[in-house]
């Protein structure tokens, strides 16, 4: 049995999100929230299929006033009844991987609301199961703590991950790093994991990845970069574009790290909120960029549009979204479409 997680710049049959519906992830914004979250989803769905979960069947009918007022014309959108503890898909979906028997495949992490911080998470930790079960897709439950903006793949063998996310005591008590890089080589394919240590503050993942560097093709990454030696995110930012520059991907290459500028300082109740040029998404025809209506937006859009010549980029606003602590990859899962020579 061999897999691959495919890199996101392949293609997707279609990408996953929940609508956010929880007040206090976004107290006393909701509203605004589900507005820039309605673009978010035309902007998803001008490029691919796109499966919203909603909570109940009033929801649903909310849902879908709220879609039928944002579009002039008929989208992929489908509305799917799988109820959320929150919107975060990205961490509660399921991880697709290529499978020599299988085909595609969805692997079911254990969530634990990002180390116990959120309870209750029991309708979260079901979320992957069920949608696996509603594409159609076979489903492995993992024991293992992981949540899917903590992963970065080239599609080519590489991973990049933190240590402080996944090598967490509050979810993966007692595991080795060597113990871990068995387990996900075996799950994901990957042959080669690229350790990083440090957060950009306010982030209450610990550190996603997601959030700090990510691939733009095979051997190309960037990073989230603060130049002000004051800012509490400069010295992190910098240790990870270190030991990036230092690395070599899984088919020995040394890797190309491109600074990605950092928004301003954002906040929000007197707390820094984690803004992160870094939380795009690759959609099949499109890359959608979290912006927050600051200067520094142009310079990350001009730099993607550099990096991705073959894809149009789009900025989605996010400065209400990212109240909730995540924005665009953290509320999209992809669904690969699965390679010829590669079915079941």
């Amino acid at each position: 049995m061999t897999r691959r997680m495919p890199a996101e710049w392949e293609p997707h049959a279609a990408v996953w999100v929940a609508w956010p519906h929880a007040p206090e992830t976004w107290p006393g914004c909701l509203d605004a929230a589900e507005q820039e979250f309605r673009t978010l989803v035309e902007a998803l769905s001008a490029s691919e299929p796109v499966n919203v979960l909603v909570q109940s069947p009033a929801h649903a009918q909310h849902v879908h006033e709220q879609l039928v007022s944002q579009f002039e014309s008929a989208r992929p959108i489908q509305l799917h009844e799988i109820p959320t503890d929150d919107a975060w898909l990205r961490d509660t979906g399921p991880t697709f991987v290529e499978d020599s028997q299988a085909g595609l495949l969805a692997l079911d992490w254990t969530f634990n609301s990002w180390g116990g911080k959120y309870p209750p998470w029991d309708l979260d930790d079901q979320a992957a199961r069920k949608l696996a079960a509603r594409a159609k897709i076979r489903c492995q439950r993992v024991e293992l703590v992981i949540e899917g903006g903590s992963l970065e793949v080239d599609g080519e063998g590489t991973l990049l991950a933190t240590e402080s996310t996944l090598l967490d005591s509050k979810r993966n008590p007692g595991i080795t790093r060597a113990k871990l890089q068995q387990e996900l080589g075996e799950l994901l394919g990957v042959t080669r994991i690229v350790w990083l240590e440090g957060e950009i503050e306010g982030d209450d993942t610990d550190g996603h990845i997601d959030q700090i560097a990510r691939f733009v093709s095979p051997g190309r990454v960037v990073c989230a970069h603060e130049p002000d030696a004051a800012d509490p995110n400069h010295e992190p930012l910098q240790r990870c574009r270190a030991a990036l520059r230092r690395a070599r991907d899984a088919r020995g290459r040394r890797l190309e790290v491109i600074d990605l500028p950092m928004p301003p300082r954002l906040e929000a109740a007197g707390a820094r909120l984690p803004a992160s040029y870094a939380n795009f998404y690759v959609s099949n025809r499109t890359v959608i960029v979290p912006v927050f209506d600051v200067p520094t937006d142009a310079q990350a859009l001009k730099l993607l549009s550099e990096l991705f010549p073959e894809r149009a980029v789009r900025g989605v606003p996010c400065r209400t979204l990212v109240r909730g602590l995540g924005s665009v990859h953290c509320l999209a899962q992809q669904q690969p479409t699965l390679r010829r020579g590669h079915d079941a």
